[in-house]
């Protein structure tokens, strides 16, 4: 029989587990547009133009995109504006922030099962405890494992490794579940685990690939498919 301590299914967070699709993009027009009302010299498009530029070359990870915003516009740091920019952003962030319709009876549904759950994300480990807490999800799961914590991202193998290792599970046993093709599902496989990718937007050439190499990917439409399958 299968010791089931042994199985292990972790989870993207963002686009997996809740809908990241408009709240971003939403939560930093609402930034911009309090900041412009209040003093930022551009109009909102301008402004949103030159913050998706610091976003870029900052990574999306990075803490301080609304300082270099106010650094780069009036060449000085607004504490003010900058406030006013990251409070709308988490409010209206926060606000809009939903996990997909099936999350929480297939997390239900897998420990029923005696899954063990757990994280692996390519982010900031406070940022993705915090949303987790928010949607009321953590208590599913017994382990975040952060990019920012191992020092490499997804779908670099040590990610996995490392995860594995803190769950103690066996990669042939255990599963990832996530939106990315090359960071969750070929990452996964190249580590001895096998994947499940949900809400992605694969293409027929990376399907050709996994049907080529017969990889141990499945694809589902929706999260609460996994049920058929675990």
């Amino acid at each position: 029989m299968m010791d089931n301590n042994e199985r292990v299914v972790f989870f993207d967070v963002d686009g997996t587990l809740l809908d990241t699709s408009a709240f971003a993009e939403t939560a930093r027009k609402a930034a911009i547009g309090l900041m412009v009302d209040n003093g930022l010299p551009l109009d909102k498009d301008e402004a949103y133009g030159v913050l998706k530029t610091i976003i870029r070359e900052k990574g999306s990870n990075y803490g301080k995109h609304f300082n270099v915003l106010t650094q780069v516009v009036l060449g000085h740091e607004d504490p003010m504006l900058v406030a006013l920019g990251m409070i709308t952003y988490h409010n209206v962030k926060f606000a809009l922030l939903r996990p997909f319709a099936d999350t929480i009876e297939t997390l239900i549904y897998l420990k029923s099962q005696g899954y063990r759950l757990a994280v692996i994300s390519n982010g900031i480990t406070i940022k993705q405890w915090e949303k987790l807490v928010r949607l009321n999800v953590y208590s599913f799961f017994d382990e975040v494992i952060t990019s920012e914590e191992v020092g490499k991202d997804k779908p670099d193998k040590l990610i996995y490794d490392v995860a594995l290792r803190k769950m103690n599970g066996n990669p042939e046993k255990s599963v990832m579940v996530g939106n990315k093709f090359k960071e969750d599902a070929l990452g996964a496989v190249n580590a001895g685990l096998s994947a499940i990718l949900v809400n992605s937007d694969i293409t027929e050439e990376d399907r050709d690939y996994i049907k080529k190499e017969k990889l141990d990917i499945t694809i589902i439409q929706n999260i609460g498919d996994i049920k058929t399958i675990l």
